[in-house]
């Protein structure tokens, strides 16, 4: 696996981890539709909410949660609509994106609950 792909699933893990430890409940990973895969399902206080994990090794080039783009949203909403659908759910929805940065040897964790709402 390269480096990159193993840190991404490494810091997929760490998210996941986080969110148990916060109380959420997590529904799904890695799930798909169509060009759309979204990272972790989970729900909240009877909220349905979609986890981006962006994780870098570095800031150099912009924070993670810099490289969730208009496009990647459009897809991520698109996917979350289809699985609302299909699961035949009537709750409200979120969006979050779990941004985390490697440093030497540790982890810097940010989440930021309704992420979209400052795109």
């Amino acid at each position: 696996m390269a480096k990159h792909n193993k840190l991404g699933k490494d810091g997929e893990l760490i998210a996941f981890m986080v969110l148990q430890r916060d109380g959420f409940t997590i529904l799904e990973t890695n799930w798909k539709f169509r060009k759309a895969e979204i990272d972790i399902i989970a729900t909240k206080d009877k909220i349905l909410i979609s986890v981006e994990v962006k994780t870098r090794s570095t800031n150099d080039f912009g924070s993670p949660q810099d490289f969730v783009n208009k496009k990647k949203i459009k897809l991520m909403v698109s996917a979350m609509n289809e699985y609302i659908l299909n699961k035949d759910l009537d709750t409200e929805l979120r969006f979050d994106i779990i941004a985390i940065t490697k440093d030497k040897s540790s982890f810097d964790i940010q989440h930021f609950k309704d992420a979209f709402l400052y795109f």
